[in-house]
């Protein structure tokens, strides 16, 4: 089977392959496969505080980026996995902008992907401060596709987000094919926090909430036992912990593991724990230890919240790899922390190549030919 092309042009990546060795003539056509929901993110950083009701704020910052599932598809793309997305899109700019900014400027396959004509694009303004953001979003319900969608591309691997009280019929398919899912899961408008309400769960190979999902979910009263909780229902268990790092438990190993946060001076936290998600599902298809995994995902984390926006700000392997030979640099440098990320050594290339990682602008439309 041949492979997808990697894209040359305006926004070429530099090609690092984390699955290189693990690949053979019977592989699925992709590594992993998304659908939802593509907005227009349009993000305002460095305001001093949260807007004031009556009074006008102006932002020392502004980026314009696809946001929603293109976060993560984006992040996956950009870490060398061939990432197919079911999403629909407008035919307005907006949708011609996500629609390019994803296909020719990420290289992520969008053939099961949709136009809706008459239909905008959904628009999340978000405004970062203090570390936070808040956020106002606008859409419509996108008009159902007829006939029915096919089943979902055979794929290594397939990222859901679970909704409280929903089922989506495509996670039960892909688990079907062999695919790996990983979860995670939203803000249970509802209060109930009842984990039977997360149907999908029981398909799904990982699950990936933050510290206080779990610890609402499970009704345990500290993250680390919240996690092994869930292993009652999931295989292997990942708990964000913000600040503190992550903490994971697989209950097939009765491995668990726990790695500090790497700090950063962050810009704009909108989509890292997208980036999060998308680096810990590339640790686990090559096969990494689970501490690895961890540390791989904070890294990449850390590395997007110094960029504007939530899918362009995601690092390529040649950023990870800036970072590495930096903290290296150091005379003073923790031992101990360098032995964390050791396993870098190997997937990094031996001589920088950069490339022109496409980063969000103020506007959108510059730059195109008459």
């Amino acid at each position: 089977m041949a492979e997808p092309p990697i894209r040359e042009g305006r926004y070429c990546h530099a090609h690092v392959d984390p699955l290189a060795a693990l690949r053979g003539p019977a592989d699925p056509p992709w590594d992993v496969y998304l659908t939802g929901t593509v907005f227009l993110d349009i993000i305002f950083t460095g305001l001093d505080s949260a807007p004031v009701r009556g009074t006008e704020s102006w932002a020392r910052g502004m980026g314009s980026s696809p946001g929603g599932v293109a976060n993560m598809a984006t992040a996956l793309a950009r870490l060398g996995l061939k990432t197919s997305l079911a999403a629909a899109f407008g035919d307005d700019h907006y949708g011609d902008y996500c629609w390019d900014a994803l296909e020719q400027g990420e290289g992520i396959d969008l053939a099961p992907s949709r136009r809706e004509a008459g239909w905008h694009s959904p628009v999340t303004v978000s405004m970062a401060y203090e570390g936070e953001r808040t956020m106002v979003s606008h859409g419509h319900e996108p008009p159902p596709e007829e006939p029915a969608p096919d089943c979902p591309p055979h794929a290594r691997a397939a990222v859901a987000s679970l909704t409280p009280g929903k089922s989506a019929p495509w996670v039960a398919q892909a688990a079907r094919k062999g695919t790996r899912v990983f979860a995670d899961v939203g803000w249970d408008d509802s209060g109930a926090w009842d984990l039977a309400g997360l149907a999908d769960l029981e398909h799904c190979e990982a699950f990936l909430p933050n510290a206080d999902e779990a610890m609402r979910y499970t009704g345990a009263t500290c993250p680390r036992a919240a996690a092994h909780a869930l292993t009652e229902h999931v295989p292997l268990a990942v708990v964000t912990l913000g600040a503190e790092g992550a903490y994971a438990v697989d209950r097939r190993t009765g491995e668990s593991a726990e790695v500090p946060a790497i700090e950063v001076e962050a810009l704009d936290p909108t989509g890292a724990g997208d980036v999060f998600v998308a680096g810990f599902v590339t640790g686990t298809l090559a096969g990494w230890p689970l501490a690895d995994r961890l540390a791989f995902a904070g890294l990449t984390a850390a590395l997007s919240v110094q960029e504007f926006g939530g899918s362009l700000s995601a690092p390529g392997w040649s950023e990870i790899g800036a970072w590495w030979r930096k903290v290296q640099s150091y005379d003073d440098q923790d031992p101990a922390a360098l032995l964390r990320y050791a396993f870098l050594e190997d997937l990094i290339p031996a001589t920088a190549r950069p490339w022109p990682l496409r980063r969000a602008v103020p506007t959108i439309g510059f730059g195109r030919s008459a």
